[in-house]
């Protein structure tokens, strides 16, 4: 059944792993409406290293071994969601072999590359990656901004930049970053731990069409700087600044 109120395409607004059921409905899905903007609060878009539990416990520590051990077994692949984006640095070759989701959804399977995910990733008019400054669900909190551990080691953190997806621009990040339309935000708090006025700040203006009309002026006057929380933006750079 089609909705009529999607025809002319529609915002994506993304809660953890939501954003990678999300992403999936952006570069799996055919004959659609189109996607503009995708916000994303605190996704494990690059993967993360640790299956989310309890705590810290000595429970969920044995538990989170046990579960590591097994991750890339059948049955963990279909009974458990998170083993779909669990990508340990120290087990790529299993990772990539079995882990049923994220290796697909991030074009990472040499072979299997698919231009069309790219192709419809590039399409987007906005792509805005929120990262929570002390995220301890994800590992490493990076990932909300597609950074990640090299293959074969938990160091160091990469920043996006230096990341294979990105620099070989396997799902179009690199292309929509130099495009002016990846916007990497940091706020204060645990993962999803959003204030009301960061959300004001940084989520309603892609819904309400202001930071769409805003982008388009500022593309016209060869503005290409973005400051938001405390990081300066300027095409595919970023610096931190003093916070005002």
């Amino acid at each position: 059944m089609e909705m009529n109120e999607l025809k002319q395409g529609y915002n994506i607004v993304g809660l953890s792993q939501g954003n990678l059921i999300g992403r999936g409905v952006l570069e799996f899905c055919s004959g659609g409406p189109p996607v503009k903007n995708f916000v994303s609060l605190g996704g494990p878009h690059a993967g993360t290293a640790s299956v989310p539990l309890c705590g810290s416990g000595v429970l969920c520590i044995i538990a989170d071994r046990l579960l590591k051990s097994e991750i890339y077994t059948d049955y963990v692949q279909d009974h458990l969601a998170p083993s779909g984006y669990l990508k340990l640095p120290n087990a790529i070759p299993n990772y990539l072999e079995k882990c049923r989701f994220l290796p697909k959804l991030n074009n990472e399977l040499p072979d299997e590359r698919n231009s069309t995910y790219k192709e419809r990733f590039i399409n987007l008019q906005n792509l805005v990656l929120i990262m929570f400054e002390h995220d301890t669900v994800l590992i490493p909190k990076e990932t909300a901004w597609f950074g990640y551990y090299p293959d074969g080691a938990f160091k160091p953190i990469l920043p996006t930049q230096q990341t294979p997806l990105y620099i070989e621009d396997w799902i179009g990040l690199k292309t929509l970053d130099e495009a002016g339309r990846v916007k990497y935000i940091s706020v204060p708090g645990n993962h999803l731990g959003i204030s009301r006025s960061d959300m004001q700040k940084y989520v309603v203006p892609y819904l309400d069409g202001s930071a769409s009309r805003k982008n388009s002026s500022e593309k016209d006057s060869n503005i290409r700087v973005r400051r938001v929380h405390g990081i300066v933006v300027q095409g595919n750079k970023r610096e931190q600044i003093a916070s005002t």
